[in-house]
């Protein structure tokens, strides 16, 4: 059983969320890794030394050619092997805005159980016609078997992108991903009640910031362990990083149960180590912003299977 999960996060070629992106997972209890992509291309280190692996925001190589594009075929043709083997350990893998687009570009979003790297789906200009950075507020699909969201309903977060417009070819395969729980958070009007905003007809900017196709925010592969989504939530990893955090009352957001909980030792220097952690714990679940449970989520994940 794996206690500290080693995550890579891929940096290098106009990634810029790398150092955050970390700072995040450090935070859910992980040890994470910036790892220069050519570093794994050469062959210098191998994603099998890892448990989960983060493709953060930025903009990777310039955005030529289309965000995403670059990266995602250098990954999809120079990594290709290790990515199925990586998805063959039954391994997480998430995607966060330009991210996102990676995966997507690469085809391991939406994806198929075994990878077959075929592109299916795109993002694309926002229909505003240029960058959106505004909050935005999400609900969570709670069918989906995305192992990232678990117990998560709604959340606002920040999106900082010029081409989220999530599109695909036609409806049916919309229809398919919808019915396969894979269509995992989407845009919502956040004055509907949590869990009751989603829906599949066209909502207004800036509710839904891009024009993305059924107000779709993020998606996962069929294995749930998959995840790539346009917002950042990297960036709400503290409560008072949210804009109202000094005008209104954020919501509680229900966490798992402290592994320091029920510790208890006849040591007296174990013991009151054991406390200090137990008022960290305390500490941390005040201050933690909503963000959090993504990265939490995928930690105990790793930890109970892998």
């Amino acid at each position: 059983m794996v206690h500290t999960p080693n995550v890579a996060v891929l940096t290098g070629f106009g990634i810029n969320c790398d150092h955050e992106t970390a700072a995040v997972f450090r935070i859910a209890g992980a040890n994470p890794e910036r790892i220069h992509v050519n570093h794994l291309v050469s062959g210098e280190r191998d994603l099998s030394e890892f448990h989960i692996l983060a493709v953060p925001g930025g903009f990777s190589f310039g955005d030529h050619l289309g965000s995403g594009r670059l990266l995602g075929n250098r990954m999809r043709f120079s990594l290709r092997e290790q990515l199925s083997q990586f998805v063959a350990e039954g391994k997480p893998i998430i995607g966060i805005c330009n991210g996102f687009q990676v995966l997507v570009k690469t085809g391991l979003l939406p994806g198929k159980e075994i990878p077959d790297f075929e592109q299916t789906a795109s993002l694309t200009l926002n229909n505003s016609g240029r960058y959106e950075d505004r909050w935005v507020t999400l609900d969570f699909n709670q069918d989906s078997n995305c192992i990232w969201t678990k117990g998560i309903q709604r959340m606002e977060v920040p999106v900082r992108h010029g081409e989220g417009k999530f599109v695909t070819p036609s409806e049916e395969i919309l229809d398919t991903l919808d019915t396969n729980g894979q269509l995992v958070c989407r845009y919502v009007d956040p004055t509907t009640s949590p869990g009751g905003g989603i829906t599949n007809e066209p909502l207004p900017f800036p509710i839904c910031p891009n024009g993305s196709m059924r107000n779709i925010a993020g998606i996962s592969d069929p294995t749930g362990l998959i995840f790539g989504l346009m917002p950042h939530p990297e960036a709400i990893y503290a409560r008072w990083l949210h804009p109202h955090f000094r005008r209104q009352e954020l919501p509680d957001v229900e966490r798992p149960p402290s592994p320091f909980d029920h510790i208890i030792s006849d040591d007296t220097e174990t013991e009151e180590n054991n406390r200090l952690a137990r008022d960290r714990e305390a500490e941390r679940l005040v201050w933690e912003g909503d963000g959090m449970a993504i990265f939490h989520n995928a930690v105990e994940y790793v930890r109970n299977n892998l």
